[in-house]
């Protein structure tokens, strides 16, 4: 059930993250987590004072980690690896695309704070091109997580899938969604909203916005779907041919650059199997990260659901 309203999730998701991690650990022996000297950050310090054997401070060496975590795969263990986002991405992406991907490898990596939800921590540490690097490796799964509720069950979801899962989510919490017995599956997209005029497809920071969007659009007359496409890779292509044939208009929305990330994957996904549509692409237009509150930096990147309403006009 989508039980949108507006309200914030009331558990921040780093302790959603540390709870269920300290679960699976239980679960599965064979499951270890590791972090680059973030653990108090990710709400796992706990759980690495309770379980050395199974929670491992690789320290301020992303790289390094990355092979640590990919030897584990190989030695049959279930890794799951957290840092903030340009740290699990573009810092480390060598190790990932060849320890990980190229040596069919099975590593589940956090990406935390991407976008403008790094807000006071600067351009340095706020991620605009992660999904499109991700995106790149052969065979890759690219989530980005819309609230608590899919962080715990996609955890859970991926702990034995294969290859390199990469999750982008806040260390904070957005607005809640999904009712916890709501189902979600991997490549699946999720339909929040029906609509006739037009649909705005989102993920991350943004289906928050696109839900806040398509009510004041209702307010002016205009029907407005919104789909969470929290799986970026692999696309659920079905869902989105079925919506640009039934509203003739997309707006993708994505707290990343317009460059690589959701909404270049939607675009060649309607053009490659020939739907018309009408689209626009809302997103960080090819600039670097910069330094402030979340709210002005939504408003200074033109991700706010107000810049998604004036952009629904075309």
């Amino acid at each position: 059930m989508i039980v949108y309203d507006g309200s914030m999730d009331t558990e921040v998701y780093k302790n959603v993250f540390g709870r269920v991690m300290e679960d699976l650990c239980k679960e599965d022996p064979d499951v270890v987590y590791l972090d680059a000297d973030l653990m108090n950050s990710f709400g796992t310090y706990g759980l690495w004072q309770r379980n050395k054997r199974q929670a491992i401070n690789c320290g301020v060496s992303e790289a390094n980690m990355i092979g640590i975590a990919a030897g584990l795969s190989a030695g049959g263990k279930k890794p799951y690896v957290h840092t903030f986002g340009p740290f699990a991405s573009r810092r480390c992406y060598d190790q990932t695309f060849l320890s990980i991907g190229y040596a069919g490898n099975s590593v589940r990596v956090f990406g935390s704070d991407p976008g403008v939800t790094a807000a006071f921590n600067g351009g340095t540490h706020m991620p605009f091109e992660d999904m499109a690097l991700m995106r790149a490796v052969p065979q890759s799964t690219v989530i980005e997580i819309s609230d608590g509720v899919m962080l715990e069950k996609l955890m859970r979801l991926t702990k034995d899938r294969p290859g390199l899962t990469y999750f982008r989510t806040t260390r904070k919490a957005y607005p809640k969604v999904y009712s916890p017995d709501h189902p979600l599956s991997i490549g699946k997209g999720e339909v929040l909203r029906e609509g006739t005029d037009l649909t705005i497809i989102a993920c991350g920071l943004m289906v928050g916005e696109a839900l806040k969007a398509a009510k004041l659009l209702e307010d002016q007359g205009t029907r407005a779907r919104v789909v969470d496409m929290f799986t970026v890779k692999p696309l659920d292509t079905e869902l989105l041919i079925r919506c640009a044939r039934e509203t003739g208009r997309i707006i993708t929305a994505e707290n990343h650059n317009i460059i690589g990330g959701l909404g270049d994957a939607v675009g060649a996904a309607l053009l490659e199997n020939g739907v018309p549509v009408k689209m626009r692409k809302i997103g960080v237009k090819d600039e670097f990260g910069s330094v402030g509150p979340q709210d002005y930096l939504m408003d200074h990147y033109g991700l706010s659901a107000a810049h998604l309403v004036q952009a629904s006009s075309f």
